[in-house]
């Protein structure tokens, strides 16, 4: 199994849209085959070095990390909103049992 995990800081234009953005990441469960399943956390903290959003989905293997990446629902519905409300954003992808 493989763990994708994103983290996403927000524009601060763009903080009241956290809950939308939260709602669209869930939203992919069930409509991207791959994703077997899916975790969605908003900061808490709000620090200097905080992120403001942790996105994390399990995929059976690199090719179905490989196959989440293309997706069509991933690419025109969830990364569209995610470009226009981040400012920046750090990934990792390993591997769980």
């Amino acid at each position: 199994m493989i763990k994708h995990v994103v983290c996403f800081k927000i524009k601060d234009e763009y903080k009241n849209r956290i809950e939308e953005a939260k709602k669209t990441l869930l939203s992919m469960k069930g409509k991207v085959p791959t994703v077997l399943d899916i975790n969605v956390g908003i900061d808490l903290l709000h620090s200097e070095r905080s992120y403001d959003i942790i996105l994390e989905v399990i995929v059976e293997s690199m090719e179905h990390l490989e196959i989440y990446q293309k997706d069509l629902y991933h690419c025109t519905v969830v990364k569209p909103l995610m470009h226009e409300i981040r400012c920046a954003s750090v990934a990792i992808d390993f591997e769980v049992e």
